[in-house]
């Protein structure tokens, strides 16, 4: 039999049929539906994808959305946690055993002398804010204390005799008279809820005696006793007015926040006569707690959305209800909601 030779220059490679190679769907796992031929599988991928965990920066307190008027917000919800830390563990037992040893008289005695040495102070930031007649009855006070109510430890001036009572004033009161702005919100661990402002203008407040007198309201034998035993009685006397306040609050911090804000607008305004109803008006803004705004149907799980509100008080209760006695001539308020009634068809047509 004659052999065949077949030369590799007729033949070559570039015309050699490729072997065909079918393409298999990969099995899909055990226990998972099988694909749909339909879907894009770069899709499903993407939708499937774990989500990429936040970074570190991402996960900072400064990352948190800021109130409007709270743009410090992330480091002043931190500070008030190292507070309520503090508060917890040492501020509010030793000002609870303070006031438990400490006897009442002696206790108002010293805070009655406390604050007869800021009446200087408001006497004068009431001359700052041009009310003499203010400044006056300041001065009277402080000297009816000062003498009679043996330096202060008795408050004399506030009797029915003299009726002169204490009211506060500061050179934060005379920064926002004259129009300064508060500036963000603070929230400072020894200094609590305040603002720029106000903190700057308590600043002020404070050296006032210390450039006027000098000792020993300039030394800090006296600074140090004058500031705990301050701090010890405020925070003794409020604390049932902060355990209503904070203890139901769904955010402590915000309530905190908005009660100090809306007490300082409120005090603003009555240094130039008028006065802010609290809750009302310019106080509903970002900054009140959300947790304790204004009710409304959606606030009530008891309370269902759809109801409709109560008509004027000039239509029948009977039209109200949507009784025969409603025809269709009558007013729209004053016609039947078929929809109410549950058996009703609302295509049928209204009754003659």
């Amino acid at each position: 039999m004659p052999v065949v030779q077949v030369s590799s220059a007729a033949t070559p490679q570039s015309a050699a049929p490729e072997p065909q190679v079918e393409a298999v769907a990969p099995a899909s796992p055990p226990g998972s539906a099988p694909l749909d031929p339909l879907v894009d599988p770069a899709a499903t991928a993407s939708q499937t994808a774990p989500a990429t965990a936040p970074t570190a920066m991402e996960a900072t307190a400064g990352n948190i959305e800021a109130t409007p008027g709270d743009p410090l917000e992330g480091f002043n919800r931190a500070m008030y946690s190292v507070f309520r830390t503090a508060d917890q563990k040492i501020i509010r037992p030793v000002a609870m055993g303070y006031k438990h040893v400490v006897p009442k008289p002696l206790r108002s005695g010293i805070r009655n002398a406390l604050s007869n040495l800021g009446e200087p102070i408001v006497f004068v930031n009431d001359l700052l804010q041009l009310k003499p007649g203010r400044a006056i009855r300041t001065l009277v006070r402080f000297l009816t204390n000062s003498t009679i109510g043996i330096g202060g430890l008795v408050d004399v001036a506030k009797t029915p005799a003299f009726s002169l009572p204490h009211h506060d004033n500061g050179f934060g009161n005379t920064l926002a008279y004259y129009g300064v702005g508060p500036g963000p919100y603070l929230f400072l661990p020894f200094v609590g809820p305040t603002t720029l402002r106000d903190l700057l203008g308590g600043q002020g407040d404070g050296m006032v005696l210390p450039l006027a007198v000098g000792k020993p309201f300039d030394r800090w034998q006296y600074l140090v006793p004058k500031g705990a035993l301050g701090a010890l009685d405020q925070r003794a006397e409020s604390d049932a007015d902060m355990k209503a306040l904070l203890d139901g609050a769904v955010d402590p911090y915000a309530t905190l926040r908005s009660v100090y804000l809306q007490n300082r607008t409120a005090e603003i305004e009555a240094l130039h006569g008028r006065t802010v109803a609290i809750g009302t008006g310019s106080l509903e803004d970002p900054l009140s707690d959300p947790a304790s705004g204004a009710a409304s149907p959606l606030n009530d799980p008891l309370n269902d959305p759809a109801t409709a509100a109560p008509s004027s008080p000039d239509v029948p209760a009977s039209d109200k209800a949507g009784t025969p006695g409603a025809s269709a001539g009558d007013p729209p308020a004053r016609q039947a909601d078929p929809l109410k009634d549950p058996l009703a068809d609302p295509a049928a047509p209204a009754n003659p």
